[in-house]
């Protein structure tokens, strides 16, 4: 573990923790990534009595450890919640030195250890319309001057963040409202966008009855496209209504089949049958 030079821990402030590096110019920036790998490494290691099937997933693989939660990581045995994404925070507090080679040291912490405080992109299904970004396992990394520190406070606009260009105050400069806040927003809008597109394209292929010119319902339109029950759908050109006045007509037709099989015969009234009756009505 890279042990820092001061730890500062203000949860009124809105800091829970701030890990701070003070340079006086003792160190070039070449050590100064090193230290920021070292912060990095130490935030995605385990505790010795993590569960074995944890420890068996984080040797599987070199990124799997970003699939464990950062409550079951070290780093949290030994510091609170940061109350932001990512791991824990990190300070150059640079003294005795010009803001030329301010800048400089800080232009190389931003190229050579991009990996470790740079956020990513998240894996998105809509990764065109999402343009927030992915802190979770970045170190957030702040810089500043003990010079300004000491003229301005530590409360003052006297911070700068990795990867942005202008001063902020500390809590501004670790917050991330480019972040997992903004990632639920966006998330949230392009699902229920591309629902309304998907609705709209079902929409536009829903058929039309061909006898009444209706639409048809969910249930008819599943009915006849279904295979199992496509069968029994009768005329599948026509909508619910029609099909059920179909059904109704057939079954009306039937009845009047099956009511006409069992009716008795009708009584004969020809030439024969007037003559029997008039014979057996005769006396001799």
């Amino acid at each position: 573990m890279q042990r820092a030079d001061l730890v500062v821990r203000a949860p009124q402030a809105g800091v829970p923790v701030l890990l701070v590096e003070v340079d006086r110019r003792s160190e070039d920036a070449h050590e100064l990534v090193t230290k920021l790998r070292r912060y990095w490494q130490w935030g995605r290691m385990l505790p010795k009595d993590a569960d074995k099937h944890t420890v068996d997933l984080v040797r599987s693989r070199a990124d799997a450890i970003e699939r464990v939660d950062h409550e079951q990581r070290l780093w949290r045995r030994v510091y609170p919640p940061t109350g932001r994404e990512g791991l824990v925070p990190l300070a150059f507090v640079f003294a005795d030195t010009t803001e030329a080679k301010v800048a400089n040291t800080v232009a190389a912490l931003e190229e050579a250890g991009r990996r470790y405080w740079a956020p990513r992109r998240y894996d998105s299904l809509y990764e065109k319309a999402i343009t927030a970004l992915d802190y979770r396992q970045a170190v957030p990394v702040v810089v500043t001057t003990l010079e300004q520190l000491q003229e301005h406070g530590a409360g003052a606009a006297v911070w700068q963040r990795l990867g942005r260009t202008r001063e902020q105050t500390l809590t501004d400069a670790l917050d991330n409202p480019d972040g997992h806040t903004l990632y639920r927003a966006r998330e949230a809008r392009a699902d229920a966008e591309d629902k309304r597109r998907r609705a709209a394209e079902r929409e536009a292929q829903r058929p039309v009855c061909r006898r009444c010119g209706r639409k048809f319902t969910d249930e008819r339109w599943e009915e006849i496209a279904v295979h199992r029950t496509a069968v029994r759908a009768g005329d599948r050109t026509v909508c619910g209504p029609c099909r059920a006045d179909d059904v109704a007509r057939q079954e009306a037709a039937a009845e009047a089949a099956r009511r006409q099989a069992t009716a008795p015969p009708e009584p004969q009234d020809g030439p024969e049958a007037k003559r029997g009756r008039g014979w057996l009505r005769r006396r001799p």
